[in-house]
C-alpha cells in the first residue's frame, strides 16, 4: 500500500485518525495543518477538502475527509478494529453515525459559538449545548455498557473515536464555567481508563504531548509542533 499521510493538528479531530492507524499498524506520514496561521483555510488545504476542517488523510483511493468515514476506511484495512459478528457490527456502525451525527456537532457547537449565533446570544447558546451535551454522554453511556467492541483488548475506530471527544468536554473551552464530570458516566470512564493502556495511546501520548492520562485527568496539550488551537 501506498504510505499514507494524515493531515493534522495536535488534539484536533486527527487525533482521531492517528489512534486509528497506528491501533491498525498502518505506516503514515504527517503533515502539520498551522491552525495559527489558518493554514486549514488555505486554498492548496481546500482542495483536499473544501471544508477546511482537519482532518484529511490521503490513500490510494484518494483524500479522505470526515472523521467518521476516515475510521471507516481504517476498518476495512484492518478488520480487526471493528467487530467480526453481523449484529455487533451494525450496532458499532449505528453508534460511530451517532457520534458523528450528534456527540461531535455538539461539541463544535459548544466550542465554537462564534460559527453559529451572534455574538449577543452566544451565552445562552453555550448554556443549551451544555445541557444538551450531558444528556448525550448519559445516552451513549447507557448504549455501550454492554458492548463488547469498545474498550476491549484491542482498540476499535470507536474507542478511537470517543475517547478523544470525552478528553475534549473535559479541557474545552478553557473558560467554560461548568464541565462533565466523567465519574458521572461508569461506562465512559471505564471505556477512557483502558484507552490509556493501548500501545496506540502510547504513540498519540509522545506525537502530541497528551500526557500519561489523556482520557481520565486530561491535560492541554504539549505537542512537539504546532498548535491545537
Amino acid at each position: 500500500m501506498t504510505k499514507l499521510v494524515l493531515y493534522y493538528a495536535p488534539d484536533n479531530a486527527s487525533l482521531c485518525i492517528r489512534l486509528a492507524l497506528e491501533a491498525a499498524g498502518l505506516p503514515f506520514d504527517t503533515r502539520l495543518v498551522d491552525r495559527a496561521a489558518s493554514a486549514h483555510k488555505s486554498e492548496n488545504y481546500r482542495a483536499l477538502n473544501p471544508n477546511g476542517l482537519i482532518p484529511v488523510l490521503e490513500t490510494p483511493d484518494g483524500a479522505l475527509f470526515e472523521t467518521a468515514a476516515i475510521l471507516l476506511w481504517v476498518a476495512e484495512q484492518a478488520p480487526e478494529l471493528m467487530p467480526s459478528d453481523n449484529g455487533e457490527r451494525a450496532q458499532a456502525i449505528k453508534w460511530l453515525i451517532w457520534m458523528s451525527n450528534t456527540l461531535h456537532p455538539t461539541l463544535r457547537m459548544l466550542f465554537y459559538p462564534d460559527q453559529y449565533i451572534a455574538e449577543s446570544s452566544q451565552d445562552a447558546l453555550s448554556e443549551r449545548t451544555r445541557t444538551r451535551l450531558g444528556k448525550q454522554l448519559a445516552i451513549i453511556d447507557g448504549g455501550l455498557a454492554d458492548a463488547g467492541y469498545v474498550g476491549g483488548q484491542v482498540p476499535s475506530i470507536l474507542d478511537c473515536y470517543l475517547c478523544p471527544m470525552l478528553r475534549w468536554t473535559q479541557l474545552y473551552p478553557a473558560n467554560a464555567p461548568s464541565r462533565p464530570n466523567l465519574a458521572d458516566y461508569p461506562t465512559l470512564q471505564r471505556i477512557a481508563a483502558i484507552n490509556e493502556t493501548y500501545p496506540s495511546t502510547a504513540a498519540a501520548i509522545t506525537a502530541e504531548g497528551l500526557g500519561n492520562t489523556p482520557f481520565t485527568a486530561p491535560h492541554y496539550a504539549k505537542p512537539p509542533e504546532g498548535s491545537a488551537t
